[in-house]
């Protein structure tokens, strides 16, 4: 294959060349293909695309569709969560800087900055809904936001109600991204109803913080943890990263009117999968609960049903065989689960 060599290659398993999806196409429907086939296209293999038969070398077997798909998304999460790092750096950043002006703090009017700012702190849930309002009626064409927790509670859902459907009016489009955990909230679903085509939801295990971008323009973040103050941004280098954070999650994510892929491990839900991946990389209960947007309780319920359906009688025998399964989200090969383990009730014990 021209321009394919042995050291370097010209793209990743998520854009295969031509030759090279040809082959792999057709490793995919019959199951394996001659060695020979592909000599042409070395990045089969030099991506693990492609693996030698162990009952017969001279034939190579595909590596599964899903199991691709789960290294793929690994490596974007993992992009993200960086993205995601390197955001909160730069606010800190520019608060820091934003300190040592004193002179211009002197200065500001009432609400704590110059109009037209780059950086805007508002100050109190007040000056928080009056910023929303004025960046609403100056949207003409798109708004990004991304809803992080669990089941959207009915007052969330209406406090912004009245902006929601005055951006429908002027036919501007919305994009928002919310937990898997959203979708058992009816709130959330008669919400999408209302709205119609103006909105479009999708969900993932998790999200980043709260985000809300009109027009990619200006932006507003929370400033402290309980949300009573906001930064509002306009700096086009915040916002051009905080757009591309956003394309990326919502690349990842799933519609809400889709349903989430199965696990392919008997047993096994999709949100104790998700669970499972956070266990092994060592997080305790709480943190687990707060970024799949559940409760605590909901959380170790789901942690007994895995132990249960694994066969582990302790915290350490489940790591061991969470990663026995492959459901700790590495890029190894995926095996069945043993037939030893008995299937159990898909049915969560705590309602969401």
């Amino acid at each position: 294959m021209t321009g394919h060599g042995t050291d370097a290659h010209p793209h990743g398993a998520d854009r295969l060349c031509d030759a090279g999806d040809l082959v792999y196409s057709r490793a995919v429907r019959r199951g394996r293909v001659p060695r020979t086939d592909a000599e042409p296209v070395p990045c089969l293999l030099e991506l693990a695309l492609l693996h030698p038969d162990p009952d017969d070398m001279d034939w190579l077997v595909p590596t599964s569709p899903q199991e691709v798909m789960t290294r793929l998304l690994r490596g974007v999460y993992d992009e993200v969560s960086e993205s995601h790092r390197r955001v909160g750096s730069a606010v800190d950043a520019f608060e820091r800087y934003a300190g040592l002006s004193r002179r211009i703090e002197a200065s500001a009017p009432a609400s704590g900055a110059l109009e037209g700012a780059a950086i805007r702190v508002l100050d109190g849930l007040a000056r928080i809904q009056a910023a929303m309002d004025d960046a609403t009626e100056a949207c003409t064409g798109e708004v990004l936001t991304v809803q992080p927790g669990g089941i959207r509670r009915e007052p969330e859902l209406t406090e912004g109600l009245h902006r929601a459907l005055a951006l429908r009016s002027r036919g501007v489009r919305m994009r928002d991204l919310y937990t898997h955990v959203a979708r058992h909230g009816q709130g959330l679903l008669n919400y999408l109803e209302l709205m119609g085509d103006a909105v479009e939801a999708r969900t993932l295990d998790e999200v980043v913080d709260r985000l809300i971008l009109f027009d990619r323009t200006v932006a507003f973040i929370p400033a402290n943890a309980d949300h009573t103050m906001a930064l509002e941004l306009r700096h086009p280098a915040l916002i051009d990263y905080f757009v591309t954070v956003f394309d990326r999650l919502w690349r990842l994510a799933i519609p809400v009117a889709a349903p989430l892929p199965d696990t392919g491990i008997e047993g096994i839900s999709h949100r104790e999968q998700s669970i499972a991946a956070l266990l092994a990389e060592g997080h305790q209960d709480a943190v687990i609960a707060e970024r799949l947007g559940i409760s605590v309780r909901t959380c170790r319920a789901h942690i007994a049903r895995l132990s249960e359906t694994l066969g582990a009688a302790s915290r350490t025998q489940l790591g061991v065989r969470i990663a026995q399964v492959g459901l700790d989200g590495a890029a190894s090969r995926v095996p069945d689960v043993p037939a030893q383990l008995t299937p159990v009730d898909q049915e969560s014990p705590t309602a969401l």
